[in-house]
């Protein structure tokens, strides 16, 4: 299994492989596997460019014989399924979002030569829960948890809700019960996600909320770490943000994706308005959560940025001084409004001004990660750090798996998936040093 892309295409991937082991399959190594099945993103097109060079890399192998059969699942099949039929003849099965649920039983037939087709999609509507099988690959001590499904904000430059469908909520007691199964295994830390955790519940219609299950998994025994990923702005409530402050296992970090600050480009990404201006929204979240590890996304290049909307949106970064802060270019997705919008950026003011905001960010994460050297903080061990001068690799409470910098542990004893105390030696822009102290 190659899985590509998000944290939500890797649980994907996690219940195809324990789908296909309750089957009667072997999970192995590439080198010694029959059967390859690639897990796509199809978002923008730097994600594509990469499922397809994988794509191609994987048939290369089974053209020298090492490799049976090519699976590709995911987002780029739901999105491109007859295009890429008939330009990639040479892989054996192709199944969409709507359909990887039923991949043991298609690859059982597809490798029995009992399989009529060999494009599998339609629209999605499968939602997995605690019994359906996972095997779980993330380091020892975390997990992610995905509460919902689908997206209903319809943002004009994305294509999500093609690709994943209509907002489906998962019930709190579903959830609840997987967290449970996690705590059991020795998880420490669950990571919620959704393409817009703050949309969980609201489609149910029976009182299913955020908050709700916030409070609930904080009562789960052996989970001591809570974390949020991807709460839309618009939808951040005073409810939702005293739970993050009052509920002591819940995380003090707030992944909040702007993606701008111009109003005029938000109304054309049709973003929905904010109760408060957003340098406002930000002094408000930093008032009621002290301490609060601030994260955000940005989108640089939308059709109709000028150098003084891009310009407002530098300044705003310099005065807001995130925590954290991602960027991209924007990328004209076909089938998207915002792709037959007037005033596209060509690719090099993109990429110019992508860089500009990384480096002005630089600056500023390195200033922040500079006020932690001496500080005691509480570590999730998650892996030997692979060197002599390196024993152990982790993450603090305001470092979220794969998108944030790490905490390499120089010196002192653990184990993975324990959670120790930790004093701040050394950092770099992204990364901490420190010694280990204790068991948290």
């Amino acid at each position: 299994m190659i899985s590509l892309g998000c944290p939500k295409n890797l649980v994907d991937s996690e219940v195809m492989l324990g789908l296909l082991k309750e089957k009667g399959w072997t999970p192995s190594a590439a080198d010694d596997a029959q059967v390859v099945i690639v897990n796509t993103c199809g978002f923008i097109r730097e994600a594509k460019e990469e499922s397809i060079e994988t794509i191609l890399s994987v048939a290369s192998a089974k053209e020298g014989g090492r490799v049976q059969k090519l699976v590709v699942a995911g987002c780029l099949p739901q999105r491109y399924g007859r295009e890429l039929l008939r330009e990639l003849p040479e892989v054996d099965l192709w199944v969409g979002t709507g359909e990887f649920h039923r991949i043991a039983g298609l690859l059982d037939r597809s490798a029995r030569g009992r399989l009529r087709q060999k494009q599998w999609t339609r629209p999605p509507e499968f939602l997995y829960d605690h019994r359906t099988p996972r095997l779980h690959s993330s380091p020892p001590g975390s997990t992610y948890l995905k509460v919902s499904e689908g997206c209903a904000n319809f943002c004009s430059y994305c294509v999500i809700p093609r690709l994943r469908g209509r907002l489906r909520s998962r019930p709190i007691s579903s959830i609840l019960k997987e967290a449970e199964q996690a705590a059991s295994r020795g998880v420490r830390e669950v990571n919620l996600i959704a393409q817009d955790i703050t949309a969980y519940g609201t489609d149910r219609k029976d009182g299913t909320s955020l908050v709700r299950l916030l409070k609930g998994l904080a009562k789960v025994e052996g989970i001591r770490w809570i974390r949020l990923l991807y709460a839309h702005p618009a939808h951040l409530t005073e409810d939702l943000v005293r739970t993050i402050r009052d509920e002591e296992k819940v995380c003090k970090y707030l992944d909040l994706p702007l993606q701008h600050v111009d109003e005029a480009i938000l109304k054309a990404m049709n973003r929905p308005p904010l109760e408060r201006r957003i340098p406002d929204l930000i002094d408000w979240v930093r008032r009621e959560i002290p301490g609060v590890v601030l994260r955000t996304s940005l989108i640089v290049g939308f059709p109709g940025e000028t150098e003084q909307k891009f310009q407002r949106l530098l300044d705003f970064v310099r005065e807001v001084q995130f925590d954290r802060l991602g960027v991209f270019s924007y990328s004209p997705e076909e089938g998207t409004p915002a792709a037959s919008f007037k005033g596209q950026v060509q690719d090099r003011i993109k990429n110019r001004r992508s860089r500009r905001i990384m480096l002005l960010q630089k600056r500023i994460s390195l200033k922040k990660q500079k006020a932690l050297v001496g500080s005691r903080i509480p570590v999730l061990v998650e892996r030997p750090g692979g060197s002599p001068d390196i024993l152990w690799q982790g993450r603090n409470r305001g470092q979220a798996p794969e998108v944030d910098g790490v905490t390499f542990l120089t010196k002192g004893r653990a184990r993975p998936g324990e959670i120790v105390n930790v004093r701040v030696l050394d950092v770099t822009p992204y990364d901490l040093f420190g010694e280990i102290l204790g068991p948290a």
